[in-house]
């Protein structure tokens, strides 16, 4: 079987991690969600990525979870196999979420349901003008998983998440980035080249960038520190970037 995620390193100390099934738009499956949590383990390893760009290949970011991975599911969910298969593409978004340096979502197309929350897992989102925002669950009988509400509720305002997840309401990558859901809305064409210009400037030094993410991370929540003991926190990560610039 074909390899359905895939890395690059173009460069600068930025790596690109593709979703690579564009026939079903980027569906995520238990296997090609188990390959995207081994191709996060093999960045995490590599000490010279200082930042990652998702994306998906084919024009489109990732359609969700795949139909018939959610059809089988829900023909015995209590069954052992199928429980633990969705629960993989569960860990696989939030193993994007946890990758130590940062990361940059490159949005084309759209993100529904699954693929909006491996979407809102990154730290930082480019999406294209029309690329469709869509939270997908309800319409279509589903409740949502995945912490979904928790992921739209920490990146975007609360009247969002409700208009999303509660009444199915559908956003473009214009009105995405207007509600705080993403960082920018570009041409279609510039997404990639936008996200990874980005990136480049975490990646220069990948070292103090995965410091950062995990600071900041840590700070913003959920749930979100108090400024005190955000104050402790930050402080061993900047002595240890002051020592090292006096020390260069």
């Amino acid at each position: 079987m074909a390899q359905e995620i895939s890395t690059e390193r173009p460069g600068g100390g930025v790596a690109v991690l593709w979703l690579n099934a564009p026939g079903r738009r980027n569906a995520l499956t238990v296997a090609m969600a188990e390959e995207l949590y081994a191709a996060c383990d093999e960045l995490d390893a590599d000490g010279d990525v200082g930042a990652i760009v998702v994306r998906g290949e084919g024009g489109f970011f990732c359609a969700g979870g795949d139909r018939a991975t959610l059809e089988a599911a829900g023909r015995d969910p209590a069954d052992p196999e199928l429980f633990a298969g969705m629960g993989a593409v569960y860990r696989s978004f939030a193993r994007v979420g946890e990758l130590e340096a940062p990361t940059v979502a490159a949005v084309r197309g759209g993100a529904v349901g699954a693929g909006l929350n491996l979407m809102l897992a990154t730290d930082l989102r480019i999406v294209g003008r029309d690329a469709k925002i869509i939270s997908g669950f309800i319409p279509i009988g589903l409740h949502p998983g995945g912490g979904h509400g928790a992921l739209l509720g920490r990146t975007g305002a609360r009247e969002a998440a409700a208009a999303m997840a509660l009444f199915g309401e559908r956003v473009d990558g214009e009105r995405a980035a207007a509600l705080g859901l993403a960082w920018e809305a570009v041409d279609d064409g510039d997404v990639e080249e936008t996200a990874i210009e980005l990136a480049k400037r975490a990646g220069a030094d990948p070292e103090l960038a995965r410091r950062t993410a995990s600071s900041l991370r840590t700070v913003l929540g959920p749930p979100a520190l108090p400024w005190a003991a955000a104050l402790e926190l930050e402080r061993a990560s900047q002595m240890w970037s002051m020592r090292r610039k006096a020390l260069s």
